[in-house]
């Protein structure tokens, strides 16, 4: 079953909903917060830092678990808790409760003074306390969020710091994932405390498992992709590579004149597009990459979306693409591949008014029809049918030139398989991260490419 990525608002209401009391699920996710916590500390002595909220009520939960199995625990609380539930978990601790750190130093930090309900920069005494405590020690484990991050956005309120175990209790939420927070989590593990499913939720993308070819196929049921080449070859020479590595049974290039370097498994046709788009067994078109953005690359774009094929549009197509290109096209067909630049360039032609990364993208596929990849080092799927897809994050030798083009390669051989831009663009993410595992550090946009034959055969 996909995990879900719940807003603060959304937890909340699935605390109502589990029909248990908070005391109930508090102890029930300190207590597996805890489990976490033993494991890490392996002997080591441990400090809580425990903040006035629910957070610091399941530090409380966490402290006194670790204290009844015999490990040295102090929590410092610099401030009473506020809460009833909290003022309870307190009630619970039988250790002896601290309101600065003193001398303490070493061992294990446990990161319970602010969660999911942060919404102002840290206040003194806390913002001094985290800083001195982090300092002081060699580990740190964040209790559903490391403190000073905006659980929505994943902004920071406050100095950013590291975890390095963060703790999400009861469900994902988006800062997990997003940028910038999502580089201070370290690892991330999920506490579940018996949440009750949330329809039509975002998710975390889980792992697909690719299929051999049918034993009875041939090169057109695998797929026919176009590439739609422009003024920069390299890029569609890149994206027609990693088409065919990515399961495409065959690969065009349709180019106004053949490039020099082309492989000779791809097939070059410099007929006139219009003619060549016409060809009904074409599954899908990749366009955008090395495409230009001068009228002769207008032209080819729409040439592509009045071909009415299933379509990726990447790079400079993302850059020409408005309310009259898409005029009449069934968006459906379409996945949308845009970086943090070209979403902003987007959300400008089709009049998106929206700041964080999830909403912009969700406005996005909601004015255009179209299924949006809104990728960089966070990486969010928003499928034309609804909904909202976090995918895990991408090493980030990924940050290379090129690696866009490899990417709409692979979106194009997966969407000319199954027909479906949101899958293909779900597919094609994580194919583009696997890759670059395989590839190894320091890797250039070719040697990533010839890395997706091994990624396909990793998520068989």
């Amino acid at each position: 079953m996909a995990q879900p990525v719940l807003t603060a608002a959304a937890i909340r209401a699935a605390e109502r909903l589990s029909g248990e009391s908070e005391s109930a699920l508090m102890a029930r996710a300190g207590a597996g917060a805890a489990e976490w916590v033993w494991r890490v500390a392996a002997g080591r002595a441990v400090t809580v830092l425990a903040g006035p909220g629910n957070n610091g009520g399941d530090g409380y939960v966490v402290a006194e678990h670790l204290r009844a199995r015999g490990l040295d625990v102090a929590v410092v609380a610099p401030a009473d808790p506020v809460t009833v539930v909290a003022q309870d978990a307190r009630a619970g601790y039988a250790g002896t409760i601290h309101t600065a750190l003193g001398r303490r130093s070493g061992g294990v930090l446990v990161d319970a003074l602010f969660g999911h309900g942060l919404a102002r920069p840290l206040a003194s005494p806390f913002a001094e306390l985290l800083s001195q405590s982090i300092g002081a020690h060699d580990y740190r484990v964040a209790v559903d969020l490391p403190s000073g991050v905006v659980s929505d956005s994943g902004a920071w309120l406050g100095v950013p710091w590291t975890a390095q175990l963060t703790l999400a209790l009861g469900a994902w939420k988006p800062a997990h994932w997003l940028m910038p927070a999502a580089a201070a989590m370290g690892q991330r593990r999920l506490v579940e405390i018996g949440l009750p499913p949330q329809p039509g939720s975002a998710h975390l993308s889980e792992r697909p498992r690719l299929r051999a070819p049918a034993a009875e196929s041939h090169k057109y049921t695998r797929g026919l992709v176009a590439i739609v080449a422009g003024r920069m070859p390299g890029a569609s020479l890149l994206a027609g590579e990693a088409a065919m590595h990515a399961g495409a049974g065959y690969v065009k290039l349709f180019a106004e004149t053949g490039p020099a370097a082309a492989p000779p498994e791809l097939v070059v046709d410099t007929a006139p597009l219009t003619e060549v788009l016409a060809d009904r067994r074409i599954a899908a078109v990749v366009v955008g990459p090395g495409l230009g953005r001068d009228e002769i690359a207008r032209a080819r774009l729409a040439a592509v979306l009045d071909a009415r094929h299933p379509a990726v549009l990447d790079a400079d197509a993302l850059h020409l693409l408005d309310w009259d290109a898409i005029e009449g096209v069934d968006a459906a067909k379409l996945l949308l591949t845009p970086h943090e630049g070209e979403l902003g360039s987007l959300c400008r032609a089709f009049g998106v008014d929206a700041e964080a990364k999830p909403a912009r993208a969700q406005a996005l596929r909601d004015a255009t029809g179209a299924s949006v990849l809104a990728k960089g080092p966070d990486t969010l799927l928003a499928p034309a049918g609804g909904g909202l897809v976090y995918l895990p994050p991408a090493p980030s030798w990924l940050s290379v030139a090129g690696s866009g083009d490899v990417l709409a390669g692979i979106a194009g051989a997966r969407l000319a398989g199954n027909g479906d831009a949101a899958l293909a663009g779900e597919e094609a993410a994580w194919l583009h991260r696997e890759a670059a595992r395989i590839a190894g550090a320091s890797f250039t946009a070719g040697g990533l490419a010839r890395a997706v034959r091994q990624a396909v055969a990793a998520l068989l």
